[in-house]
């Protein structure tokens, strides 16, 4: 019998006057911040939650949610993490596909909560920040003395975070005790010389998403390091807490670096404390990594992960990087590249490749992992289970829907999700490879490629692009650019300028919502 918190119980007494948080000019210790979750976790498990029960925590990145998620974890709870710009009709569907039992919540969303109780089973709401009525102050509800942490069974489920439905309704993914605790250890070991007690690591990317949570959360808890979360995105105010900080180690998104080195003043930074970044989440352009490394002097590493393998599959190293490569699998993943029929795709010699000069649709294929960070599902979706899996050679294969190469030496690389890609005229347009090219004009802050409906191609790409302060290229002249550097088939037919583009909290680009949009 196991518990993912176990180790975290196991650092606390090797570091209990440490600081575990760092938030706002203050500090919790580990001994302080194990105490609040061992209370939470004795009041729920007096407010009727048992083994097995759901937990909503409907919060940014704050001190109370590391304490109600290992609080949940502590007490035999499973974690169901919620985007806190969700509003009640997105958080209702979590709720009841979930069976949570109590909620944890930012006391300006409480109201979303209570609006959609009667369609849940939620009886217990804990409030964030302030006294609301229908809720308990979140410091009233934590009892007087704790518990001990309830045994829970490798394959039993921790978390269950769900998709981020950029496509569709989200499903809730069933993530296990192993799954988090293999990937917490394994992660851990990317880090050069593993994350140590010494270690700051900055906690910008949110917490109710599988990155933020696995890799930068439970790791920071797991090595005994300090943890400084973040609960919104602002560059300049980041970028002064790494220097005034002195933060070690960050893992971010590409549209949060693409941030950072568009500031006015990026140039004047100095980042030398930092000994690890990493970029996940979607595709890093090659002109933002190499600007970062740059300016900064610090080397930028992508890796690559989904909510549904915990998330890291594959991972850059300062000993194993290949630019514009998602990087090697995991020790302990495996991973490959198939074709229509689960045939084994043909590696190329070295990548990357020149997409230019090669014929991609002989060399790449779809990505699938099998691994012990590999979900166990997706809750009461069978249908989508057996679309997600493939049983062959005594392994079970999850399909992770990219469109992928690799090579010789076992670096992966990306080329687009299959959903993204673009068929014009007969042709494959993977909007990535175009979007690379236009990161690279100076004019260009950011850009996003979809494909629209056209009636005698099919569909055309469209580039939609937000300018940089001072950009003098007009649609034109960057629809010609992109056709004098591109096959004239993958070149925009349209080009239309955006002040931003709709994201996800995570940084992944909404290409419905701008689909949408254009048909409206």
């Amino acid at each position: 019998m196991t518990n993912l918190v176990t180790d975290v119980g196991e650092t606390v007494e090797s570091n209990p006057d440490s600081t575990a948080i760092a938030y706002d000019g203050e500090e919790l210790t580990y001994d302080q911040f194990w105490t609040r979750a061992g209370q939470f976790a004795k009041q729920l498990h007096d407010s009727g939650i048992e083994e097995g029960d759901r937990v909503g925590i409907y919060l940014p990145n704050l001190p109370q949610f590391v304490t109600a998620f290992y609080g949940t974890l502590r007490a035999g709870g499973v974690v169901v993490p919620m985007n806190p710009q969700y509003k009640a009709r997105e958080i209702s569907h979590l709720l009841a596909d979930s069976g949570a039992e109590a909620v944890v919540s930012l006391a300006d969303n409480v109201p979303e909560v209570l609006d959609v109780l009667e369609e849940t089973d939620v009886h217990e709401v804990v409030s964030v920040g302030a006294d609301v009525e229908g809720a308990t102050e979140f410091d009233d509800f934590l009892a007087e003395d704790t518990i001990d942490i309830v045994d829970r069974a490798d394959d039993d489920i921790a978390v269950q975070p769900y998709t981020s439905g950029t496509t569709g309704t989200p499903k809730g993914v069933l993530l296990t005790h192993h799954n988090l605790g293999w990937t917490t250890r394994t992660n851990s070991g990317v880090v050069p010389g593993e994350i140590q007690p010494d270690d700051k690591l900055l906690g910008v990317l949110p917490l109710f998403h599988i990155y933020g949570m696995s890799v930068v959360m439970n790791g920071a808890m797991y090595a005994g390091a300090t943890y400084y979360p973040i609960p919104e995105w602002d560059a300049p105010m980041v970028m002064d807490l790494i220097e005034s900080e002195r933060i070690s180690i960050m893992f971010g998104v590409p549209a949060m670096f693409n941030d950072m080195i568009n500031q006015p003043d990026a140039d004047e930074y100095s980042f030398d404390s930092l000994r690890f970044v990493n970029s996940g989440g979607s595709s890093l352009p090659i002109e933002v990594l190499e600007r970062f490394e740059d300016l900064y002097d610090v080397q930028l590493n992508e890796g690559y992960g989904l909510t549904e393998t915990s998330p890291v599959t594959h991972a850059n190293t300062p000993e194993a990087r290949r630019k514009g490569s998602i990087g090697q699998p995991l020790d302990g993943v495996d991973a490959k590249v198939v074709g229509p029929n689960f045939e084994t795709m043909p590696r190329v010699e070295k990548g990357p490749v020149d997409e230019e000069e090669t014929d991609l649709d002989e060399i790449t294929g779809e990505l699938v992992v099998s691994g012990p960070n590999v979900m166990k599902g997706y809750a009461g979706l069978p249908e989508a289970n057996e679309k997600a899996f493939t049983e062959e050679d005594g392994k079970t294969w999850f399909h992770t829907g990219d469109v992928c190469y690799w090579d010789e030496d076992d670096f992966f690389f990306v080329v687009d999700r299959e959903k993204h890609m673009i068929v014009t005229g007969g042709y494959n347009v993977y909007p990535r490879e175009v979007e690379e090219l236009l990161f690279e004009h100076p004019d260009i802050a950011d850009a996003a490629v979809v494909g629209i409906p056209d009636d005698r191609r099919g569909e055309i790409p469209v580039a939609y692009v937000v300018p940089t302060p001072d950009a003098e290229a007009t649609p034109e002249e960057i629809k010609q650019y992109c056709l004098d550097n591109l096959a004239e088939y993958k070149h925009p037919r349209e080009v239309e300028f955006v002040e931003e583009l709709p994201r996800t909290t995570t940084g992944k680009v909404q290409k419905f919502k701008i689909r949408e949009e254009d048909e409206n």
